[in-house]
């Protein structure tokens, strides 16, 4: 019997699977084997540890100084083992559910033998083979599962490029050890596993997305380290992951160069909460998370108050002209003048220079010091120029002290030495009386040329920034210009050693901010992204994300997302209704209608809400949420709802979110994401509103507008 093409085509499939499956159960047996073999590693060292310390303590029972060196020694060998062994096998944990979630096949140039690899999250190669039997994703290698097309594509490896000819990229869904699934195709927006990716619901903490890694996204993450790269994209396009899984990326590959010397900077503690477990979670633990305020503030140690990142978005929502005016400013290249032209008139005006005297000799002139000043230590910051001329002018007075000092014991040895035998015995003691009582008065002389130096003190940085600032209460947007002032007049100088920063919502940043960041850090590798539709004050200041040339002057590379691959369409064309431009081009992905009320009486709006939330928890979404422009409708609503209903309140950027119903700002919000929101206002005009497009954009599957006028 002659089979059909159709009939063909199923057999080849069902021996493919067949295959796969077999492939799978061979790779989950090392893994198991490679589990066994770390165990017992770990049991041998801790072995090894024990005997050694028996044997020291014996050797060494009575030198105790001895034994502390070697607990010393000792407990950084643990520590060192330890920290290798359990990271390997809490990797090897994970493989053990899903050893990898796709395949390539692909001949290189000049090589007719078709190769294979498995791309998973880690590598896996066991002690008795070269080849691996798991490539990691971050690999250079793995590329080519991103590349989006079958047919030719290029591999940088470490000896350099590598042309090759794609033959074949299949993905797997891998569950619980099991093979739920495969498919061939190109990884681009049609993908079926996004789909199924995508339309799956939230957790309450950011995911990894190296499964749905679309091509535009791992060109991001690839791209070289050196340099900048900078990257506006629309909200759900991935900048966080992107940023993120790039790290992951660069650590593996640098890891001697970047591990412990990353800095992430994000917008607020909720946010760096949200993102905490997406490193831990590719096998990077070593990276430096903080706000960019607890970055200053660690820096400028201030002891003026601060506005609270709670109050500061609070007036910028309400719309406070006077402080969105004074933000508007502080953010300008103006400002930036301003501070240049402040910082021109201390170099030249600050000090009153003078003669230096020494008994009514001048023993440095004006003309010298004033030379020290605008040439010799003219590259100094200005406050640390002064303490090093103290230093010279100190010098200077000591070597006078000191000439004097020895013409004083000169004299005395004089008189001494003219002395008869006889006179020294009634002389002497009156001789030595007025010696010390010279020395004495050359000590006095020498504090008080000192004192001359006085005009050498300077001011601290707060107290000069807030003659500037008019002695207003500081703002966030106060930091950067304070680290700006502190980088000019006293130089800083960062804890640690930083080799690569990431910014993330830098649609927030300044200029100001970005230079100071580079400056302190002295770091020239950055990863910057944000979305320019998401800032929080649209004002005519050019965003400092579309204008970081004016930082960073060579190696930057921008990237534009404009697919959103959070959302359904249904929510990103209406989002879309509350920009001018920039629209986001959704991912085609199907959902529910945004559901559009308008509310007279707030009993009703209540009872809404009440009934909303309830339909998505038995919808079996995990996150919800309940947004609201400000603390002021969060209050109004905030009683009536919980009294009812449980739900957790966000309240400050300390508090944590668990998933489950969350009643939240509109600022405590960017940046995340639910599976069903309720945007609740008491606006109903349909105009442009960045603050309404981020409540919008944070919904993956439904999302209600409720507006109490």
């Amino acid at each position: 019997m002659i089979m059909s093409k159709e009939d063909l085509k199923d057999k080849n499939r069902e021996l493919e699977i067949a295959n796969e499956k077999l492939r799978l159960e061979y790779t989950k047996d090392i893994i198991n084997n490679e589990v066994i073999e770390y165990l017992q590693k770990r049991k041998e060292i801790s072995q090894y540890i024990l005997d050694y310390r028996k044997n020291v303590i014996e050797e060494f029972r009575d030198d105790e100084d001895k034994i502390i060196d070697y607990f010393d020694h000792e407990r950084y060998i643990k520590e060192e083992a330890f920290k290798t062994i359990d990271r390997r096998l809490k990797e090897l944990t994970q493989l053990k559910l899903s050893p990898y979630f796709g395949k390539v096949t692909f001949i290189e140039e000049d090589d007719d033998t078709n190769e294979q690899i498995y791309i998973g999250k880690f590598g896996v190669i066991p002690d008795s083979s070269i080849e691996p039997i798991v490539v990691d994703w971050r690999a250079p290698v793995s590329s080519l599962f991103y590349a989006g097309t079958i047919g030719k594509a290029t591999y940088n490896s470490p000896e350099g490029a590598v042309n090759t000819e794609i033959v074949e990229r299949r993905q797997f869904i891998i569950k619980k050890a099991e093979l739920l699934g495969m498919f061939d195709s190109e990884l681009d927006i049609k993908d079926e596993i996004l789909q199924i990716v995508l339309s799956s619901n939230s957790s309450q903490k950011l995911k990894d997305i190296i499964t749905t890694i679309q091509k535009e996204q791992d060109m991001i993450i690839r791209y070289p380290r050196t340099g900048v790269v900078a990257v506006n994209g629309v909200a759900g396009s991935g900048k966080t992951t992107i940023a993120l899984h790039r790290v992951a990326y660069l650590i593996y590959n640098n890891r001697k160069a970047l591990e412990n010397k990353v800095l992430i900077l994000g917008p607020n503690n909720i946010f760096m909460e949200y993102i905490s477990s997406v490193l831990p979670s590719l096998g990077e633990v070593a990276v430096k998370q903080e706000t960019f305020q607890d970055f200053a503030k660690d820096i400028l140690d201030i002891k003026s108050e601060v506005m609270n990142f709670k109050d500061y978005v609070e007036s910028i929502v309400r719309e406070d002209k006077e402080l969105t005016k004074d933000i508007e400013y502080k953010n300008s290249k103006e400002y930036i003048e301003t501070l240049d032209q402040h910082i021109e008139i201390l170099n030249k005006d600050y000090f009153d220079i003078g003669d230096i005297y020494f008994r009514d000799e001048i023993i440095v002139e004006k003309s010298e010091i004033e030379e020290m000043f605008n040439g010799h230590y003219a590259y100094m910051p200005l406050f640390k120029r002064n303490k090093r001329i103290r230093r010279v002018l100190i010098s200077k007075i000591k070597d006078k002290r000191d000439d004097y000092f020895r013409e004083i014991e000169k004299k005395h040895k004089e008189l001494i030495d003219n002395l008869t035998e006889e006179e020294k015995n009634y002389e002497t003691n009156t001789i030595e009386y007025n010696r010390k009582l010279q020395i004495r008065e050359l000590i006095r002389d020498v504090i008080s040329c000192k004192e001359q130096l006085n005009w050498l003190d300077n001011e601290s940085l707060e107290e000069i920034y807030l003659k500037l600032n008019e002695n207003d209460k500081l703002i966030i947007d106060d930091l950067a210009p304070m680290l700006y002032l502190k980088l000019k007049l006293y130089g800083v100088k960062y804890e640690g050693d930083i080799k690569h920063v990431v910014i993330d919502e830098a649609q927030d940043y300044s200029l100001i901010q970005m230079q100071v960041i580079k400056e302190i850090t002295r770091c020239n590798s950055f990863t910057i992204v944000g979305d320019i539709n998401q800032r929080l004050i649209n004002n005519k200041n050019k965003p400092a994300l579309s204008d970081l040339s004016e930082v960073f002057k060579d190696d930057l590379k921008y990237f534009n997302l404009n697919k959103s691959y959070r959302s359904t369409k249904q929510i990103i064309d209406y989002a879309n209704g509350y920009l001018k431009e920039e629209k986001i081009v959704p991912f085609v992905r199907d959902g529910e209608e945004v559901e559009y009320k308008v509310f007279k009486e707030k009993s009703e709006l209540i009872e809404n809400l009440k009934e909303s939330l309830e339909k998505f928890k038995n919808k079996g979404y995990d996150t919800i949420a309940v947004i609201c422009r400000d603390e002021g409708m969060i209050n109004s609503i905030k009683k009536p709802l919980t009294e009812e209903i449980q739900i957790k309140v966000i309240a400050s950027e300390d508090d944590i979110y668990n998933g489950g119903p969350v009643l939240i700002p509109s600022y405590f919000a960017k940046g995340l994401e639910f599976d069903a929101v309720i945007l609740v206002d008491n606006n109903e005009e349909k105009s442009e509103d960045l603050v309404k497009y981020v409540m919008c954009t944070r919904a993956l599957h439904e999302l209600k507008e409720f507006n109490l006028i």
